[in-house]
């Protein structure tokens, strides 16, 4: 069981591969529901909304959520962008989601699979949080990746979407060519971390099937 946020804090759980949930105290937002995910638990989980990047079952399962029927107060802004370098010719299209909760912006890149043009880099300044793929064959890789997190500054920046033990696409990489890039790294010991939690630095959330 995950706690429950204090009055106006926004807190970030991870559930495993791409799915985050955003909650405060009023309000629960699910992003990336994945059906099956090679060493991640099932999902069972519930949310007043619920936003996929793609069409893709390790991304949109909405069946693993049930909605409260709650209207959450809450902006959610959008930004197209591609699954692959290709314009969508190889995965398709993918949606850059920010999510602004208790005056907090929160970004979820799903499956980003191309460097960002000036627009897009422009539109995902002044984050709070943004949540990165980084395992590369699917995804933007680690060097992809950290340009981003170059680029765009957020105070907070955590991976997904990678390799680690038995959980995620064998054909993904591990975190570490990724952290190798910096060295404000913080593993709080948890699968959540409340946002403010420590500036311009990467949160490495614990494996919420460990």
């Amino acid at each position: 069981m995950y706690p429950n946020p204090a009055d106006k804090t926004v807190r970030i759980l991870w559930h495993g591969h791409s799915c985050f949930e955003i909650r405060s105290e009023d309000i629960s937002i699910v992003i990336d529901p994945y059906l099956k995910v090679p060493g991640y638990k099932d999902l069972d989980l519930e949310a007043d909304l619920v936003l996929a990047s793609h069409d893709h079952d390790d991304h949109n399962a909405f069946g693993r959520v049930r909605l409260s029927g709650k209207e959450p107060e809450a902006e959610v802004e959008i930004i197209e962008s591609f699954h692959d370098k290709e314009q969508g010719k190889l995965r398709g299209p993918n949606k850059i989601h920010i999510v602004t909760v208790q005056g907090k912006r929160i970004a979820h890149l799903g499956d980003l699979g191309h460097p960002l043009d000036e627009e897009q880099t422009e539109r995902l300044k002044g984050l709070d949080v943004m949540l990165i793929p980084i395992g590369g064959y699917y995804t933007i890789d680690a060097a992809e990746a950290a340009r981003i997190v170059m680029d765009t500054r957020p105070a907070i920046t955590v991976p997904m979407h990678y390799k680690e033990g038995e959980a995620g696409w064998e054909v993904t990489s591990g975190a570490d060519p990724f952290l190798s890039l910096f060295e404000d790294i913080l593993f709080p010991g948890e699968s959540w971390f409340d946002t403010g939690a420590c500036q311009d630095c990467i949160v490495v959330l614990k494996n919420p099937t460990v």
